[in-house]
């Protein structure tokens, strides 16, 4: 489903889509809408962190940033961008080494930097924390609370206790007979959790199935 929220899905030779997506109002697959343009607007974060292994901590910030800029402005913006993902005070003397020599967690904190850099309006983020460890999770959960400040943030999780604590409204979804994915609801995350609407739902929060 992310991967329709920002065309990335056209990258499969296969790919087809029915439908609307609106961003502000407009559709994101309208004829003439530039799919590149697109992604600039709606950023992702993967489930496994992804750095460019052949590119500094440095190039890897700016890989997505505006064309352009000086050295200057491009170590301000690669400033910003790791500070907003609690990044910077932990690799700022070593911004021209390679990004492989960092923690999981790091790794995907610089993902998230990334991200950022490319001022983008909407951040979505597929199961950032599956392949972390308590402690990084932690600090990942912390940063995207933070990052609410600046941008929307579509995240999608299957561990039940991050969905209550970092978002403000859940989607609760569940593939049909046939595999297909249904959206069964959405609400506040408070009263979705503590009193959902449909059986199904209250099934998957309880434990009877999931």
């Amino acid at each position: 489903m992310l991967r329709c929220l920002n065309r990335i899905h056209e990258v499969g030779f296969d790919a087809r889509v029915e439908g609307r997506v609106l961003l502000e109002g407009g559709d994101i697959y309208s004829n003439g809408v530039d799919p590149m343009a697109i992604r600039r607007r709606i950023g992702m974060v993967f489930q496994r962190p992804n750095p460019f292994p052949t590119l500094s901590i440095l190039d890897n910030t700016l890989a997505c940033a505006a064309k352009g800029l000086n050295r200057r402005q491009k170590i301000d913006c690669a400033e910003r961008a790791l500070r907003s993902a609690a990044l910077w005070d932990e690799v700022k003397d070593k911004l021209r080494t390679s990004p492989l020599r960092l923690s999981g967690g790091q790794q995907q904190r610089l993902c998230i930097a990334r991200a950022v850099a490319a001022t983008p309006e909407v951040l979505l983020m597929d199961e950032p924390t599956a392949s972390l460890d308590p402690i990084a999770t932690a600090v990942i959960e912390e940063l995207m609370a933070r990052l609410t400040d600046e941008f929307t943030i579509v995240a999608v999780t299957h561990n039940m206790q991050q969905a209550a604590r970092v978002s403000d409204y859940t989607a609760f979804m569940l593939a049909d007979q046939d595999g297909v994915g249904r959206l069964i609801e959405f609400d506040e995350t408070a009263k979705l959790f503590t009193k959902p609407s449909d059986r199904r739902t209250e099934d998957y929060i309880t434990g009877r199935f999931g």
